[in-house]
């Protein structure tokens, strides 16, 4: 995802992460981009609300934006472990999850 960085030099980074949300009742979707200035990474997902459910769009928004984040972190770990191989370090074997892949 990005270059290795000089041994010992001090660096700050400015992330941008932009959350778009539409909602079609009873759906949401949200849509999250993530800019690190030499990689965009971006994650789709939805929620779903049953038709019997009272309306509350906050938690439909809290659910697909969360959804999308954890997607996005996925792409985060796999792009990290890609740059791991590329530079010939062993990497140390994955923990046990602390969720589900369904959440």
């Amino acid at each position: 995802m990005t270059g290795a960085a000089a041994e010992g030099a001090a660096s700050a980074k400015e992330w941008t992460l932009r959350l778009y949300l539409s909602e079609h009742d009873p759906d949401t979707a949200a849509r999250a981009v993530l800019n690190t200035g030499d990689t965009v990474l971006e994650s789709h997902a939805e929620a779903h609300r049953n038709p019997d459910d009272t309306s509350v769009p906050e938690i439909g928004e809290e659910l697909a934006v969360g959804r999308a984040l954890v997607a996005l972190g996925h792409q985060l770990i796999r792009a990290a472990a890609g740059d791991i191989k590329a530079v010939g370090a062993l990497e140390e074997p994955s923990p046990a999850p602390l969720w589900s892949a369904r959440e």
